[in-house]
């Protein structure tokens, strides 16, 4: 089982696209936001990116401006032509001011030159998120548990619950459509990222993991955590 969940941050748990053709940076990004509890997919072409993101929903893209068979300005100008309303963070080794002011013209949000400070990619991220956030809830609330997504704290009947960040990224989406039956795959996109076999069962020990956290450790209290076989999972009131 993964580690307890560092409560230090206070962000919600989201999902990432990072357009890079240089692999070794792709992959230390992935790394390191995954440790902040990111989920995050790559892509390393222009054109597999903008399929990608016409299909995927996504919290922010991270958009390289020298990209290969699409490069970053033709990728965020036909994004935007296609109503997609992501926030973009232009990430490039580009400093010229034509090249930003390009960038912001085909819709981009933000821009980071590299090379770059990652405590500072973080911080563009998070300010992205904000700026396009519909008034979040901050403290979901499901019978006798309650959610901080600002504090990341999780208690039953006053009780705090300790929970990975894989756990607590599942509980938090499932807090978010309470009531409502997710699908596996759903979770899958969005928890996780679009390398996990989708015919894994990771959705269910982790599922076991909450029920066994949230319910079985509460057995006075009503279970939450619902299995509809064939459809999904529910955190009913």
């Amino acid at each position: 089982m993964a580690p307890p969940f560092n409560f230090r941050d206070n962000i919600r748990y989201m999902r990432l696209l990072i357009v890079e053709d240089e692999k070794k940076l792709v992959q230390s990004l992935k790394k390191a936001l995954e440790t902040e509890s990111y989920a995050v997919d790559m892509c390393f072409d222009g054109e597999t990116a903008l399929e990608q993101a016409l299909f995927e929903d996504y919290d922010v893209i991270i958009l390289d401006l020298g990209l290969p068979k699409l490069d970053g300005i033709q990728l965020c100008k036909q994004l935007r032509s296609e109503k997609v309303t992501t926030p973009i963070l232009m990430l490039t080794a580009r400093d010229a001011q034509k090249n930003k002011i390009e960038g912001f013209n085909v819709g981009a949000d933000d821009y980071l030159v590299k090379p770059f400070d990652f405590n500072e990619l973080l911080v563009r991220i998070k300010a992205l998120v904000r700026r396009g956030a519909v008034s979040p809830e901050t403290i979901y609330k499901i019978d006798s548990l309650e959610l901080n997504t600002t504090t990341k704290l999780v208690t039953r009947c006053g009780k705090e619950i300790k929970l990975s960040a894989k756990e607590y990224g599942l509980l938090e989406y499932l807090a978010a459509n309470k009531n409502k039956v997710i699908a596996k795959s759903r979770l899958l996109e969005h928890v996780w990222d679009s390398a996990t076999d989708p015919f894994s069962n990771v959705i269910d020990v982790y599922i076991g993991y909450i029920r066994n956290k949230i319910d079985k450790d509460f057995p006075k209290e009503k279970a939450l955590v619902t299995t509809l076989k064939g459809l999904g999972y529910s955190l009913k009131e």
